[in-house]
């Protein structure tokens, strides 16, 4: 049995029109559900983000 949580959060309208044209739903929950979904299973969401390796990338530079 799948258990299930109701969870809220406040966006501005642009951001939420823009997050149902990128996920093609009308609905505002069938849009969260399908980003978060996205997010979860996306392989690239829980790399470190490139300014923190570009920084590190620096940082052994100016050591050498």
């Amino acid at each position: 049995m799948v258990k299930i949580v109701h969870a809220q959060t406040v966006l501005p309208e642009n951001v939420l029109e823009e997050l149902k044209r990128k996920t093609g739903e009308n609905a505002t929950k069938d849009a969260i559900a399908k980003a978060v979904e996205h997010y979860l299973m996306c392989p690239y969401t829980h790399e470190e983000p490139l300014e923190k390796r570009l920084e590190e990338v620096m940082k052994k530079k100016r050591k050498v």
